[in-house]
């Protein structure tokens, strides 16, 4: 007679909700995350689709602007289901159906992101604060089942929900306080976690952890790559010439794929586990995420303005491409990477490359020339890591 492994999870409608193993073996990503981070990204495209127009347009503050705080709305969604999942998730019905409510609250997110770069967020706000009622309901839940996480689980419940209704009063705020005040719900957000989680850490997974953020990543700059190749064939169907625009095409590409290398060149959970309690890291991606978002935005102003259709000057739609990548190289130096983990004169190839692609914003081919420095930046990393060894993604 064969004995099933302790660890197997039959398929049940409701399974009592439990504190996971922080050491679970082959602990990975669950199809169900998966399709959230789908749905998500609905959200993120929106929000690049309205930056591109924004930025086209010459609307340059307000356009990075809007697409910040919209920006902040579909990360942070992501972000605080992410970390609960890898602490608590059940897979049972009542997980999946709550799950289901917040991936309803980011579409609606995503219907929101046109008005919200019109100055109104008010369906965004409707949106978000569906996704987060979501989540207490999922704390509330930890608390009840979870006897040694009670604690932690209702200070998550009763911090969400008292933010929820400050973002639904702000509604209500004049005009030039709206500002202000989502700065100000945005820190009470940050900060939510960490009161939460004082002296009483949930039992996040690091392997599961780092393995989400780069799948997130991963399907961002999949979201790079379809705009930036919707920009293309949009110009190639305007009659321009076809030459042109696939030599930014391979500048475009070059410079996803080495996004991608860069971030991967080693595995998330070790530089993940230099950090404390892991919210320097995990908020931090929010630049990560941003930037490379942006980047397909920025190819798509490149094309516009070489196809004379955007009214953004030379400078500005240099600056598109340019400075979503040097956040993104700075910000997978501190974050993946870690400055103290590598001789200095490989250290410093990072911030030295953000440095060069902010210079190439006053060249006259700043795309091609920005692509050239990421390729070098990946050689560099390359010929530096040789005969190092392999390091995998199951273990330290």
């Amino acid at each position: 007679m064969s004995v099933a492994p302790a660890n197997r999870r039959y398929r049940v409608w409701y399974r009592p909700m439990t504190s996971r193993d922080r050491d679970e073996r082959h602990r990975a990503a669950t199809p169900l995350e998966l399709l959230f981070d789908l749905c998500f990204v609905v959200a993120v495209g929106q929000a690049a689709s309205e930056l591109h127009h924004q930025l086209s347009e010459n609307h340059v503050a307000h356009g990075v602007l809007s697409f910040l705080l919209v920006f902040f709305a579909i990360w942070w969604g992501w972000v605080n289901f992410t970390w609960f999942a890898s602490a608590f998730d059940t897979d049972d019905g009542p997980y999946r159906l709550l799950t289901l409510v917040q991936i309803g609250g980011a579409l609606v997110v995503a219907a929101g992101v046109g008005k919200a770069f019109g100055d109104d967020f008010t369906v965004i706000v409707i949106g978000y604060v569906l996704m987060r009622l979501a989540m207490v309901g999922q704390w509330l839940r930890a608390a009840g089942s979870v006897p040694e996480r009670r604690r932690t689980a209702l200070r998550y419940a009763a911090g969400i929900a008292i933010v929820q209704v400050a973002w639904i009063a702000r509604l209500a705020l004049p005009r030039s306080w709206l500002l202000p005040a989502f700065l100000v719900l945005a820190v009470a957000e940050l900060l939510v976690p960490v009161w939460a989680e004082w002296r009483a850490e949930t039992s996040w997974h690091r392997h599961h952890i780092a393995e989400r953020y780069g799948l997130f990543t991963l399907i961002v700059l999949g979201e790079t790559v379809f705009s930036a190749t919707n920009a293309v064939r949009d110009a190639i169907d305007s009659g321009s010439d076809v030459i042109d625009f696939v030599f930014v095409a391979l500048a475009g590409l070059l410079l996803v794929f080495s996004m991608w290398w860069l971030y991967f060149d080693q595995p998330g959970h070790q530089r993940l586990a230099q950090f404390r309690l892991g919210y320097t890291w995990g908020y931090g991606h929010y630049l990560i995420f941003a930037s490379a978002a942006a980047v397909g935005v920025g190819i798509e102003v490149a094309l516009d303005h070489q196809t004379h259709t955007g009214h953004a000057p030379e400078l500005a739609a240099a600056f598109a491409t340019t400075l979503p990548v040097a956040v993104f190289v700075l910000s997978v130096w501190l974050l993946h990477v870690g400055p103290r983990n590598e001789c200095r004169p490989i250290a410093i190839g990072f911030p030295l490359a953000a440095v060069l692609v902010l210079a190439v914003s006053f060249t006259p081919a700043p795309v091609y020339l920005t692509a050239l420095i990421m390729v070098a930046l990946v050689a560099t990393r390359v010929i530096a890591s040789h005969g190092e060894p392999v390091k995998t993604t199951l273990g330290d």
